[in-house]
């Protein structure tokens, strides 16, 4: 029986001292306060006292970057939100390196976008987003190297502008949509002319032309009863009945 007991104890212990690792976590263990190594997925054995097991979450993480109050190089205040996606690349180096790593990925993302947006102009900052989001997101990575962290992407959300900035901008749209109709409508006309005065020449070429486009244009214009029509006939006309000598 005091076998039976032993082994019982032995077991229990042993229960106790088993730590889960699941896939997408490492442990990094601890032995009397020395760092000793990386356990992967699966059933570890953790001594009590003398060792500890900090479980490290290896997957993509998406962190909301809150609005940020900046100045851009124009001396215009904006508002400007983001997501950062990154994950754990050195487990060892993110217990070991920094305290909490994914409230100082925030931090590091706040203040790296506050000084990226007052390095750029309001025109650059709003056409191109992807350009200043990489610039980020390059600057995030390098500066997080040294707490095993791998920046993937970042975007920014959002960027919201003065009242009076958006009144501003919705009337620049307008009158470049403005002077793109009345570029649209020259080019148009100056085709027309063109068109017209090659017509013309075709026509002033063409003997009995100009009759024939003058009788069309009569038949089209008869199709409505109520119009009344008043031309001069053209001299060409009367040449083509006889009416008016051919010299």
């Amino acid at each position: 029986m005091p076998v039976l007991y032993v082994l019982i104890l032995v077991i229990i212990l042993i229960l106790a001292c088993l730590r889960q690792v699941n896939q997408y976590q490492r442990g990094v263990m601890f032995t009397i306060g020395k760092y000793t190594g990386i356990k992967d997925p699966g059933w570890r054995l953790v001594v009590p006292i003398f060792q500890q097991m900090n479980k490290v979450d290896i997957r993509t993480k998406a962190v909301d970057v809150p609005d940020q109050k900046a100045i851009t190089k124009d001396n215009i205040a904006v508002g400007v939100n983001a997501v950062i996606y990154y994950k754990v690349a050195d487990s060892s180096k993110a217990i070991l390196e920094v305290e909490n790593y994914y409230y100082a990925m925030s931090q590091l993302a706040q203040t790296t976008m506050r000084n990226v947006v007052g390095q750029v102009e309001l025109d650059e900052l709003l056409s191109q987003r992807e350009t200043i989001s990489e610039r980020i997101r390059s600057i995030v990575d390098q500066a997080s190297d040294e707490w095993g962290i791998k920046v993937l992407n970042v975007e920014l959300k959002d960027v919201s502008l003065p009242e009076n900035m958006e009144r501003t901008i919705a009337k620049q749209a307008e009158a470049e949509r403005e002077r793109r109709a009345v570029i649209i409508q020259s080019e148009g006309e100056v085709t027309a002319a063109a068109n017209m005065a090659k017509a013309a020449e075709i026509l002033s070429h063409s003997p009995g032309a100009l009759h024939l486009r003058t009788l069309q244009s009569i038949n089209d214009i008869s199709s409505d009863q109520s119009n009344t029509v008043v031309f001069a006939v053209p001299l060409e006309v009367l040449r083509a009945f006889g009416v008016v000598d051919k010299k």
